[in-house]
């Protein structure tokens, strides 16, 4: 017997005839009865017998009874599993994000998406980008927000967005600056250098050796956040995302576009045998519309 069977058979000894059994299922009576005969043959026994106009059910029907009805509560518990992974009732998504996304977009993401879906719950922590691949691997998180994709591991990804580089720094230091800034217009002042602090900082660094501009490099930092620190400490000035500096810029200091404009991409990362799920899809959803300022 295959669940088809098992779901006809459950239903007709339950209502206690075709048509009642047709009715709870919503399919036609032709369809249960056909579905009827052929578990019979399957099974080489009748199931029912007709007595004064309703079927009643055999010893062996009662026999087997018992194993149809645990069947048919499994079923209905997965079923019933499934609705939730749709709707998300009580589900828990387990996100991964660079300092510089976990601390500003994805609060704001989160924020967002609890206020349409407040049963789910949330797993959040910070990564480096050297350590994304294993914590994917070894299951610590199901989904990482980063600006690169690993080179040759087996992930998928789904773009979520763009961002930006920005010279942040303290009012009082460039006062009357124009709305974009070149590199070249911020060599004389002391400078908090991001070089070692993954993708985007080569990204920053070719930007340096393509236009031949060198700065007086007073402190490296390997987060955003610390950079970001340094400045409103008055060490000197910084260039980071666009995303650190909206969550860190306070009283004094401020934020300049690039002059020309040095973006990045966004993206959420998987393993390809654990692709995001109906819910983690929404999520990511919600997050490329805060990323791109939606």
């Amino acid at each position: 017997m295959n669940l088809r069977h098992i779901e006809i058979f459950h239903a007709v000894y339950v209502n206690g005839s075709v048509s009642a059994a047709a009715r709870a299922l919503n399919v036609s009576q032709p369809s249960v009865s056909k579905t009827l005969r052929h578990a019979e043959s399957l099974l080489g026994f009748e199931l029912f017998q007709r007595t004064n106009g309703r079927l009643v059910p055999t010893e062996d029907a009662h026999a087997l009874f018992s194993g149809v009805a645990e069947i048919q509560d499994r079923v209905r518990a997965l079923r019933e599993a499934g609705r939730n992974l749709r709707a998300g009732a009580g589900a828990t998504l387990r996100i991964s994000a660079l300092p510089s996304l976990a601390l500003g977009v994805i609060p704001a993401a989160v924020a967002r998406f609890l206020k349409q879906r407040p049963d789910v719950r949330f797993d959040l922590q910070t990564v480096h980008h050297d350590d994304l691949l294993r914590k994917l691997y070894e299951r610590e998180t199901d989904i990482a927000i980063a600006n690169e994709v690993p080179r040759g591991a087996p992930l998928g990804q789904s773009w979520l967005g763009e961002g930006e580089l920005v010279v942040l720094y303290r009012e009082q230091d460039i006062p009357d600056a124009p709305a974009r800034l070149e590199l070249a217009q911020i060599t004389g002042h002391p400078f908090i250098t991001l070089a070692a602090s993954g993708p985007i900082g080569r990204l920053f660094t070719d930007e340096l050796e393509r236009l031949g501009v060198d700065f007086d490099e007073v402190a490296s930092a390997r987060t955003f956040y610390i950079a970001a620190a340094l400045v409103r400490a008055g060490v000197g000035l910084t260039v980071v995302d666009n995303f650190t500096a909206d969550a860190t810029r306070g009283d004094g200091l401020a934020v300049r576009s690039l002059k020309p404009p040095l973006t990045f991409d966004v993206h959420a990362i998987h393993l390809l045998d654990r692709p995001p799920s109906a819910l983690a899809a929404e999520f990511l959803s919600v997050l490329g519309d805060v990323i791109e300022g939606r």
